[in-house]
């Protein structure tokens, strides 16, 4: 019987290594999605903060 320290390395041998611009790719897709989600919470702050009465110079 394996343990699972044995297993857990182990892989496939049809799995071939994924191209260099596919993990770039997912790297870029990630970065933006934080971007944008980050520009949606700046907005909602500067909402709030212009429901407050407070204004932007």
């Amino acid at each position: 019987m394996a343990s699972l320290s044995d297993t857990e390395h182990a892989k496939p041998a049809d799995t071939a290594p994924r191209a260099w611009w596919k993990r770039v790719g997912w790297m870029v897709i990630i970065w933006a999605a934080s971007v944008m989600a980050l520009a949606v919470v700046a907005s909602g702050f500067k909402l709030l903060m212009l429901a407050a009465g407070m204004k932007t110079h």
